[in-house]
């Protein structure tokens, strides 16, 4: 297949965005490709469009399954497995966060949490006793807000995040 410009620049820039969060760049065009199409494609036509080895096209199907990211999908009449993910950028935020909090955040709460109960934590001086409790209180904070930012509805959402610095006006 081959894409528009504006589409083609899309996925490009996204798989370049990817790698500057930390994701494989294929796995961020794959996403990216599926997300502005809007329809399933199969690997090869994901292979072609995108001009990668088969291989990674696989690799990173699975890795966006992982993720919740991308869906396989049956189209009738065709026995090779196809892939979609959402077309609602929100929808996919949201997805993004809960992972990224499941991958990231919590391993972090969890790792402050064993640090501050071991023996080894009492024997610290008080300045860094204080940095890491700090430190899990700001990511306990951190989850706590996005696990109620996520609950909200979407046009909910959406108004709080627009307020920007409208907010900081408000309260000082």
């Amino acid at each position: 297949m081959k894409l528009n410009p504006a589409t083609e620049r899309f996925v490009l820039h996204w798989g370049e965005m990817g790698t500057q969060w930390g994701v494989n760049r294929t796995m961020s065009q794959i996403h990216a490709l599926l997300y502005i199409i809007g329809r399933p494609l199969n690997a090869e036509e994901i292979t072609e469009t995108l001009g990668v080895a088969r291989s990674n096209v696989s690799n990173s199907l699975k890795e966006l399954q992982n993720w919740g990211l991308v869906q396989k999908v049956s189209i009738l009449g065709d026995r090779r497995d196809h892939f979609s993910t959402h077309t609602d950028v929100w929808e996919l935020a949201r997805i993004i966060v809960v992972e990224r909090q499941k991958r990231e955040l919590a391993p972090t709460v969890d790792f402050l949490q064993s640090l501050i109960d071991s023996p080894e934590f009492a024997q610290e001086n008080s300045e860094v006793q204080t940095r890491i409790k700090e430190t899990q209180e700001f990511v306990d904070t951190l989850t706590s807000w996005s696990d109620e930012m996520l609950k909200l509805p979407t046009s909910t959402l959406k108004k709080i995040l627009k307020l920007g610095a409208r907010i900081k006006k408000k309260l000082g």
